[in-house]
């Protein structure tokens, strides 16, 4: 087990590659196109996505990244629940400055796409917006349910409200450093030294209006009511060791949704889904799997066994 006390210069510089040279993840850049959509007037915003799995299957399960995250660094949920017959698109947002804005752009994606409900999984930032579209959208639902990793429910935990509206004037190099600050510094085994490297890596490709939009969506005083979406079907995936989020966060998290699915993981820092992805595919799978059968399923029918049709069609019936 590989150990190291922060991420250094030279980590970077000899594990940088780790993830980028996987047969994993170069299978999906080769067989998975990326995909660029406008949608607003402004045709400088662009969403990027990946969209594979059965067309056919008309809820299916959208991933949203954290701040310094891609449409890439979902790639191994990608390959794995694609493999086992769901939908599944992982996104890239467009610069957005305010929460609404961006809900009305994701709305108008998903009509754009033609989905008229979706399943979400969203880390960190990603699943603040993802909690903040279902609210949004409460009065003609669109979100069928939520799967919330190392998330927040309300962007006072970061004490940073009164710089939100700063953001914009800040060079790219110094946004960075603030986004930088909050990755793991503690032990680390090789996996997680792996992933940090990757979202570095992530972290270069975006420029400084990405960077700024994303920290101001992250920190602008802004709070999730819950009352909204209590019909909501939610998963909370969090971590027991070192992350970006408080224990004071998490707590807060499961008073808001006190009927949520609870998944945790002993290990696995701020991203989990790159270096504990088979446990977080396994919790992502049982979380799904309760809407098989369902007009709401992320997965192909023919996936479905006569046994989780018949169970589906019971508790349907009980409901």
């Amino acid at each position: 087990m590989r150990t190291t006390n922060r991420v250094s210069a030279t980590d970077h510089v000899v594990t940088m590659e780790e993830i980028k040279v996987s047969p994993a993840y170069n299978w999906f850049r080769s067989t998975v196109p990326l995909k660029r959509i406008i949608v607003d007037d402004d045709d400088s915003k662009v969403w990027s996505l990946y969209d594979a799995g059965p067309k056919n299957v008309r809820c299916p399960i959208i991933f949203l990244p954290p701040v310094s995250g891609t449409a890439e660094v979902f790639f191994h949920q990608m390959l794995a629940l694609t493999g086992w017959g769901y939908r599944v698109i992982s996104l890239q947002y467009p610069v957005y400055w305010d929460l609404l804005e961006f809900c009305d752009g994701f709305r108008k994606l998903l009509d754009y796409l033609q989905l008229d409900k979706v399943h979400l999984f969203g880390a960190s930032l990603g699943g603040f917006l993802a909690q903040k579209f279902a609210e949004y959208t409460h009065k003609s639902p669109r979100v069928h349910s939520l799967i919330l990793c190392n998330s927040f429910s309300d962007t006072a935990i970061f004490n940073q409200t009164w710089t939100a509206n700063s953001f914009w004037l800040m060079p790219a190099f110094m946004l960075k450093k603030i986004v930088l600050r909050n990755f793991a510094k503690g032990p680390l085994d090789s996996k997680m030294v792996d992933a940090i490297d990757f979202m570095v890596d992530r972290l270069e490709t975006l420029n400084q209006s990405e960077l700024a939009s994303r920290l101001t969506l992250n920190c602008q005083n802004s709070y999730v009511e819950p009352h909204k979406i209590k019909d909501v079907a939610v998963t909370i995936i969090d971590v027991f060791d070192q992350s970006a989020l408080s224990l004071e966060a998490k707590e807060e998290m499961y008073k808001l949704f006190p009927n949520a699915r609870r998944a945790h993981l002993k290990t696995g820092g701020n991203f989990p889904y790159l270096c504990r992805s088979a446990e977080v595919n396994l919790y992502v799978q049982i979380h799904l799997r309760q809407f098989h059968g369902t007009r709401y399923a992320a997965i192909s029918n023919e996936m479905v066994s006569p046994e989780e049709k018949a169970q589906s069609q019971l508790g349907s019936n009980q409901d």
